[in-house]
C-alpha cells in the first residue's frame, strides 16, 4: 500500500481537486498567469542560451576541465512539480565524490573546487538550469528544488512541506532573495524557507516574478562588484622599499 503522506501520492490528490488539503490555495484561478509565465520562461531561456550561454559555456568548460577531473556538467535527481523526479543540471563545482546526491554543500566545503567556488559566488553554476526551464522541468521563479533525500527529511520536519510542490521549482525564488541560501541548519531554517515559499505560492503574479528576477540579478552581481572594488594590498617588499626611501 502506498504511503498516504508520500510526495507523489499527495500531489496526485492535489492535481485532481485543484485544492491543497485544508488550505485556501486554488491554482485554477491563476490559469492565465501560468500560461503567460510559461511563455515568458521559454522566451527568456532561449534568449539566455543564445546570447549568454553560447559564448560563456566554452570558457567555463575549459576552466572546469583545467581545474579538476570529471565532466563539465553535474546532474542531480531533484523533486519537481507534483513530486516528479527530474535531472537538475548544473556546472560541476565539486570534485567527484560519492556524497554529491546525499550531503548538502556546506560553508568552506572541501569538495568545492577553486573554479567551483567562483561559479557559486556569482551563481554561474546554475546557468545550465535554463535548459531545465526550456524542457518544462523548472520555471524561472518558484521554490527551489531539493534533493530527494532532503525532501524526505524536510517533510518529516514540516507537516505541510509537500504543498510547495504544487508549482514548478524555480531557478530563483523569494526565499533566496530574502537570504535563505546554502545549507539548511535545523528546523528553523527549513521552516523559514517553507514560509517564504508558501508566501510566494499564495501571492504569485507576473509583477512579483519580475521583482524577484530583478533582485536576483542584483544579488548575483554584488560579489563581483565587491571584488572589483577591493584594492589589492601592496606587497611587503614594496613596503620595505618605500621605507628605505623615507
Amino acid at each position: 500500500m502506498q504511503d498516504p503522506t508520500s510526495v507523489v501520492f499527495v500531489h496526485k490528490q492535489i492535481l485532481k481537486t485543484g485544492f491543497v488539503s485544508h488550505r485556501t490555495i486554488n491554482l485554477n484561478s491563476k490559469k492565465t498567469y501560468f500560461s503567460f509565465k510559461r511563455a515568458f520562461d521559454v522566451f527568456f531561456s532561449i534568449s539566455i542560451i543564445l546570447f549568454v550561454f553560447s559564448w560563456l559555456y566554452p570558457i567555463i568548460a575549459i576552466l572546469i576541465k583545467l581545474d579538476s577531473r570529471g565532466p563539465v556538467f553535474f546532474k542531480q535527481k531533484r523533486v519537481g512539480l507534483h513530486g516528479r523526479i527530474f535531472n537538475c543540471l548544473k556546472f560541476r563545482s565539486m570534485y567527484l565524490n560519492k556524497e554529491a546526491d546525499k550531503k548538502q554543500c556546506t560553508t568552506d566545503d572541501p569538495r568545492i573546487t577553486r573554479v567551483g567556488k567562483f561559479l557559486r559566488l556569482i551563481c554561474l553554476d546554475e546557468l545550465p538550469q535554463f535548459f531545465n526551464v526550456l524542457r518544462g522541468d523548472m520555471t524561472l521563479v518558484g521554490p527551489r528544488p531539493h534533493m530527494i533525500s532532503d525532501c524526505e527529511k524536510f517533510r518529516k520536519e514540516v507537516s505541510d512541506y509537500h504543498v510547495r510542490h504544487i508549482v514548478k521549482p524555480g531557478i530563483t525564488g523569494i526565499a533566496q532573495v530574502k537570504g535563505c541560501r546554502g545549507e539548511t541548519n535545523g528546523f528553523l531554517d527549513i521552516y523559514h524557507r517553507f514560509q517564504w515559499d508558501m508566501f510566494y505560492i499564495r501571492n504569485a503574479n507576473f509583477k512579483f516574478d519580475l521583482l524577484i528576477l530583478h533582485k536576483t540579478v542584483l544579488l548575483s552581481m554584488r560579489p563581483m562588484f565587491k571584488l572589483l572594488q577591493t584594492k589589492p594590498k601592496p606587497r611587503e617588499s614594496f613596503r620595505r622599499i618605500a621605507s628605505w626611501k623615507n
